[in-house]
């Protein structure tokens, strides 16, 4: 059926003498479109016979010749295998088991790699307690396609061969002979590497090797070197666990190194109808916080009394009266569990690491285990606090990082 709707253009339509009306007919747009500037000469268009719906054919012709010509791929030439190796197979990944130690986290993984391309990283099974990886563990295959990493050695920003650079800093060291010469390194947890440090620092007698971590352990190594006698970090598994007592320990984030995750997660699972207790002191939010089933808001000076009186060291009424019960209730459950029971802590305090490893000991926990102690960590506060303070006073000539 024919449709009578009449559209108005304009006011100048409802008078039918307008020649304003005629104009409008003949010509669409009230002012010239300025085409000149972009479709060439201005003389040569004044003459054309092209219709406004040609030129609309052409544009649609070609955006869409373009538009095909976008589709056709870059032709690549490659020569295949002449024997193919068994181990690839165009489409079917591979997995490598390796490690990774980069100053942050040490684990055993397994790479999935797709014709020799890395793509994900995930846990070994058979790693025991280094398997379990955490975020940044999985993040790092990014690092593996970062294009502005460096891809071999450089001497003042200028790329050099290992050869030259092995030459620079030779004559360096030489010209520095009787000279204290600083190594700073992070924690290496690899043997292989320290003892390539170890002989480094036998050729050059000068040469000090100190341990620096992003993120320090330092008051907790302490602690430990000085109960057990080395420089390690105690290991918990928290699937052992009826009771736990943490004081300003995010041991569900990054606390000591992290990992401790998998056997938490599995003390938490109710079994004969019993789980952990997990009662945390913290001044901040942290992720264990969260998980806790008692969270207890505590500044860093309340959380060392709440540890001295849970140790034995303070009496109650050293603890502020608003966190008392908690804190009595932190005592009470701990002595209950006996050997199930754990205390952790993340004062930044020798002395309050000190007196968690001493406690966890007198209850014999099950949780803590100091035979097979984390070695991934060995970077001393005081030492890179006199590395610093040499380096103002010209004491030390030259600083070797890695």
């Amino acid at each position: 059926m024919a449709s009578n709707k009449k559209y108005w253009k304009s006011i100048e339509e409802l008078n039918p003498e307008s020649s304003v009306v005629e104009a409008l007919k003949q010509n669409e747009f009230a002012q010239p479109i300025p085409t000149d500037q972009f479709l060439g000469d201005k003389d040569v268009l004044e003459h054309s016979s092209t219709t406004r719906r040609d030129f609309l054919k052409y544009v649609g012709f070609s955006t869409a010749a373009a538009s095909l010509a976008a589709c056709e791929g870059p032709v690549i030439k490659s020569i295949p295998y002449v024997v193919a190796p068994d181990e690839i197979v165009p489409g079917v990944a591979n997995y490598y088991a390796t490690t990774i130690s980069d100053g942050f986290d040490f684990a055993s993984v397994l790479v999935k790699t797709r014709e020799g391309r890395p793509i994900k990283i995930e846990r070994n099974d058979l790693g025991g307690k280094i398997g379990g990886v955490n975020a940044r563990v999985h993040a790092s295959v990014l690092s593996m396609y970062d294009k502005n990493r460096l891809m071999g050695p450089q001497i003042n920003g200028q790329d050099a061969t290992w050869a030259d650079l092995d030459q620079a800093v030779a004559s360096g060291l030489e010209g520095l002979n009787g000279a204290e010469v600083i190594l700073l390194t992070q924690s290496f947890a690899s043997p292989s590497t320290a003892a390539l440090v170890q002989a480094f620092t036998k050729k050059y007698p000068n040469v000090k090797h100190v341990t620096y971590d992003m993120v320090s352990v330092s008051e907790a190594l302490d602690a430990f070197q000085e109960v057990y006698g080395m420089r390690a970090l105690a290991d918990y598994d928290f699937s052992k666990a009826a009771t736990i007592v943490s004081i300003g320990a995010d041991f569900l984030g990054d606390w000591q190194g992290g990992g401790f995750e998998a056997g938490y997660a599995q003390s938490r699972i109710p079994k004969d109808g019993r789980m952990s207790r997990h009662i945390q002191f913290e001044a901040n939010m942290s992720l264990s916080g969260a998980n806790a089933d008692r969270r207890v808001p505590a500044s860093p000076a309340q959380q060392a009394a709440v540890l001295g009186y849970i140790t034995g060291s303070k009496a109650l009424s050293d603890v502020p009266e608003g966190i008392r019960p908690a804190a009595e209730q932190a005592k009470r459950q701990l002595e209950k569990a006996g050997s199930t029971g754990v205390l952790v802590c993340g004062l930044p305090c020798p002395m309050a690491q000190k007196k968690v490893l001493n406690y966890n000991a007198s209850i014999g926990s099950v949780v803590m285990d100091v035979t097979h102690p984390i070695m991934k960590f060995s970077g001393s506060s005081t030492a890179v606090q006199d590395v610093i303070e040499g380096v103002k006073n010209g004491r030390i000539k030259g600083l070797i990082t890695a």
